[in-house]
């Protein structure tokens, strides 16, 4: 069993439809009501993100018969679909609006992500943004591309490699246990920059497009990131979990650090979350 061109443009053409069919129409128009907590006050959904998710899963379905689709939203009901990420032949994680924070409080800065898994391993990928209407698409060892609506293309790699002191990237630390948070927040000073846009999508868009250098991330669920490391590592990057082990979408802790090549992972890695000693006085 193969993932084609063609299965990813279909992949592709459902999360769009469910952008301008349900996203879209609810940008900046939600009721409070239609904003809900899950397991806390920064954990939104909304009607935006359960309506995408039931179009996209319905799709996929349709397209792909005997897939299994594991949803944000559906998980957050049945966790138990996650056991299948690792096992089934085919199975599609979906996060239907990533950034649902930001989508809630009217920012333009959410998207829209997919990915094929195949036996535990991720073989497509797709991250729509809704507002630009392009999506940026990966293919296990064909390489990753931004695609907009009309057809264009345009190849994406990651940045040229460089010293710590001379990288800026989004470091997502909110999940990380306090320790580790406080040393990461402390050794960022060290790097030429940092940032976070509470949202995956274009984190991993401006990675594969080599408009930054690094990105770390503490929680690890496989709708996040399955997506934007196919991504990410189509597009010539290096990554790993904390540990220096491989990114498996199945595993949802340990840690993510991504660079641009594995000689920039492992000085991050040492820069970022190893002790710094602190000088005599």
């Amino acid at each position: 069993m193969t993932f084609s061109r063609s299965d990813l443009a279909a992949v592709e053409a459902l999360l769009r439809e469910a952008a301008v069919a349900e996203i879209l129409p609810r940008f900046r128009r939600l009721d409070p009501t239609a904003i809900r907590a899950k397991t806390g006050p920064q954990d939104l959904v909304t009607d935006a993100d359960e309506a995408a998710e039931r179009h996209i899963a319905a799709g996929l379905r349709a397209r792909f018969p005997g897939c299994v689709v594991v949803g944000e939203e559906a998980t957050a009901a049945d966790p138990r679909l996650l056991d299948a990420v690792g096992t089934a032949d085919l199975a599609f994680l979906v996060d239907p609006v990533d950034g649902t924070a930001n989508f809630a409080a009217g920012m333009p800065l959410f998207g829209v992500m997919a990915a094929a898994v195949m036996r535990g391993e991720v073989v497509a990928a797709v991250i729509h943004d809704p507002l630009g209407d392009d999506s940026a698409l990966a293919l296990r060892g064909e390489g990753a591309w931004i695609e907009t609506a009309d057809g264009r293309r345009s190849d994406l790699r990651v940045a040229r490699p460089a010293a710590p002191a001379q990288m800026v990237g989004c470091a997502s630390w909110r999940f990380l246990p306090p320790e580790q948070r406080g040393r990461v927040n402390r050794n960022l000073a060290s790097v030429a920059g940092s940032f976070n846009f509470r949202c995956a999508a274009h984190e991993y868009r401006l990675a594969a497009t080599g408009n930054c250098h690094f990105l770390l991330y503490g929680r690890l669920m496989p709708w996040d990131h399955a997506p934007g490391w196919l991504l990410h590592r189509e597009a010539g990057g290096f990554s790993a979990r904390f540990d220096g082990s491989p990114y498996r979408p199945s595993l949802t802790s340990g840690g993510l650090i991504c660079a641009p090549d594995e000689a920039g992972f492992h000085a991050l890695r040492a820069l970022l979350l190893e002790q710094v000693e602190e000088p005599a006085k």
